[in-house]
């Protein structure tokens, strides 16, 4: 199957979470500041119509990305969630009416730059369409563990970067759990339809491990500035994306001297992200 398609599908989830990323930073920052895990955050969120329009972004994004995901490789699909970031700045500058800097256009042109030779030059490709439970379960168990000891860390440091990072790479755990478990139970549709679809363990790990993910990233969005929780979410989300693509669906991935413009990509990446989220608008005060 070409890579046109999915391409297309995940930059249309990417510009839509960069859309909910905003509105929900907006209502995040206008609800009262939670020191735990609080459940009754959302509660909160609820009330704020900003919130609601972000999660209906959220699930116009969740469906393209299942539909990315049910016709290209995890591999490829998921690091294409880079581009939210950038996305999220230029339409953060739009909601506050700022004009965005030349530095920030130039990060911009870096993470574009530098995703496009990564995946160029991996070259993601194959794979097998289903997995196991005695592979799924490993898995699970080692992404559980990881993201408790990252959230436990996370919360019980002061507002500030630890916080914020450790969450927001427990965030990029379950996102990456999520994309995985839907590429599975997009397969389980695909073979058993929506009676097989419904009843697939799958389907419910992947809307678990989705819920756990918009709780943990209103959390992180709380918890610190931008330049901590962002990188640790965005090249998280695709580092774990791209190893669950390599060991759950035995994804091929190019291999020898290719490595040397794959590693130029993802550090090209790595500082425009870090650039973005360090000089990125606060989405409430447009600075």
């Amino acid at each position: 199957m070409g890579v046109v398609l999915p391409v297309l599908l995940a930059c249309v989830a990417a510009f839509s979470n960069a859309l909910a990323t905003v509105l929900q930073r907006r209502a995040a920052l206008d609800v009262p500041q939670a020191r735990g895990l609080r459940p009754g955050l959302v509660l909160d969120l609820l009330r704020q119509p900003v919130w609601l329009g972000g999660m209906l972004a959220v699930v116009v994004a969740g469906v393209g990305q299942a539909a990315a995901l049910a016709t290209g490789p995890l591999s490829l699909v998921q690091p294409l969630f880079v581009l939210e970031l950038p996305l999220a700045l230029l339409l953060a500058s739009w909601v506050t009416g700022r004009r965005l800097p030349g530095t920030l256009w130039a990060a911009v042109a870096v993470v574009v730059a530098g995703l496009g030779l990564a995946l160029a030059s991996a070259a993601p490709s194959g794979g097998v369409t289903e997995v196991s439970l005695a592979r799924w379960v490993p898995v699970l168990a080692a992404c559980a563990a990881a993201v408790f000891l990252l959230a436990g860390a996370g919360l019980r440091r002061p507002v500030g970067k630890a916080r914020a990072g450790c969450l927001g790479a427990a965030t990029a755990i379950c996102y990456a759990l999520t994309a995985g478990l839907i590429k599975d139970s997009m397969r389980v549709l695909d073979t058993d339809g929506v009676a097989g679809f419904l009843s697939a363990w799958q389907t419910y790990g992947f809307a678990a491990a989705g819920a756990g993910a918009v709780l943990l990233l209103e959390h992180a969005l709380q918890g610190g500035p931008l330049i901590a929780s962002q990188p640790a979410l965005t090249l998280g989300d695709a580092t774990v994306s791209l190893l669950l693509g390599l060991l759950l669906y035995r994804e091929d991935v190019r291999t020898g001297w290719w490595i040397l413009p794959q590693a130029a990509g993802v550090a090209l990446v790595s500082v425009g992200v870090v650039t973005l989220a360090r000089r990125g608008f606060d989405l409430r005060t447009g600075r």
